[in-house]
């Protein structure tokens, strides 16, 4: 038979409130309390219910994270900084992968919604507008990550891609290019916004032409960074620079330049997005827009359960900014 509250509370002589207050807000019960507790849930094997829980007050201790893509770096890097705020607390994080879908992405928000968590996480702002319907109307606490907006659910951490992407395009210009090309896989919103900042940047700098744009919706691979540079270059062989929406992308590109014959970064610069650990030690290094993936996972969680003991964060959106990376890669210029 199913072990219940009531036998650990039988068992360790206290009443069953005290066993649920043991289990759900241990700070309120005296640690020698605790630990005999402890002891009888760990001999019986009592496993708490988590819907009577949520059943009798309302919420359960569970965090729903939705994120498009758990194979990514970018994402696996933000779960790390939930996962270690996360660890020895109370809360139990419970992931989600929409798979860069908005239909999966509403079917999760659902799904968690009705499990009554104590808060959501998740990825950026252009969620459909069912989904947002939801999220306006939830009972719970939720951080948008990934990017930062004018007009958040509830909290938001993250920066602004089109800034960090104008940015690289400014390095670039300064470092002496002056006929630079993008390339870009997936387009999800996030992408489609790198690139409006690479063309913003560069038509104030008198550098754009539509013509040395690729981009493609598949997924990105290093295979694929390798394809796209070698259609710009077939599309505008003057290209003398390179920005590419990511990094598997600009570690691709520069395989095929170098295949090709180019010199990096006398005849051809390239510039990343993430600053993933590879950059730094490409042969040569490979210049990146540095964004703090880890710092957001972890004041995510940290905003949301404050949040949740009753302290408001003093901002309701943060941005974390992000940091051009110059390395060897985009050294034209000494």
């Amino acid at each position: 038979m199913r072990v219940t509250i009531a036998d650990v509370a039988r068992e360790a002589g206290v009443s069953a409130m005290t066993v649920s207050r043991a289990l759900r807000d241990p700070d309120k019960v005296s640690e020698k309390t605790r630990a005999k507790i402890r002891a009888v849930v760990d001999r019986l094997g009592y496993v708490p219910d988590p819907a009577a829980s949520a059943l009798a007050t309302g919420k359960t201790n569970v965090i729903g994270v939705i994120v498009p893509s758990v194979t990514n770096n970018v994402f696996s890097d933000v779960m790390r900084g939930i996962y270690e705020v996360a660890e020895g607390s109370i809360w139990q994080i419970q992931l989600g992968n929409s798979r860069y879908s908005p239909l999966e992405e509403e079917n999760l928000v659902r799904t968690f919604l009705s499990q009554r968590p104590a808060g959501l996480i998740l990825s950026g702002l252009d969620q459909s507008n069912e989904t947002s319907r939801l999220l306006r109307s939830a009972d719970c606490r939720i951080v948008q990550i990934m990017e930062c907006g004018p007009d958040p659910y509830d909290l938001m951490i993250g920066f602004s891609h089109v800034e960090g992407s104008a940015a690289a395009t400014r390095h670039l210009v300064s470092a002496g290019y002056r006929k630079p090309g993008y390339i870009a896989a997936r387009l999800d919103p996030r992408s489609q916004r790198r690139l409006a900042g690479f063309r913003k940047a560069a038509e104030k700098a008198g550098v754009f032409e539509p013509g040395r744009i690729v981009t493609t919706p598949r997924p990105s691979t290093v295979t694929l960074g390798c394809e796209l540079v070698a259609d710009l270059l077939s599309k505008a062989p003057d290209t003398d620079a390179v920005l590419c929406n990511n990094d598997d992308l600009a570690l691709g590109a520069l395989f095929e330049c170098q295949r090709r014959g180019l010199r990096v970064p006398e005849d051809i610069g390239i510039c990343g997005f993430n600053d993933l650990e590879m950059m730094a030690v490409a042969n040569p290094p490979i210049s990146s827009v540095r964004t703090f993936r880890l710092d957001m996972g972890r004041e995510a969680l940290r905003m949301l359960t404050e949040a949740l003991a009753g302290v408001e964060p003093d901002r309701p959106i943060v941005d974390l900014g992000y940091e051009v990376m110059p390395r060897r890669s985009t050294a034209r210029n000494g």
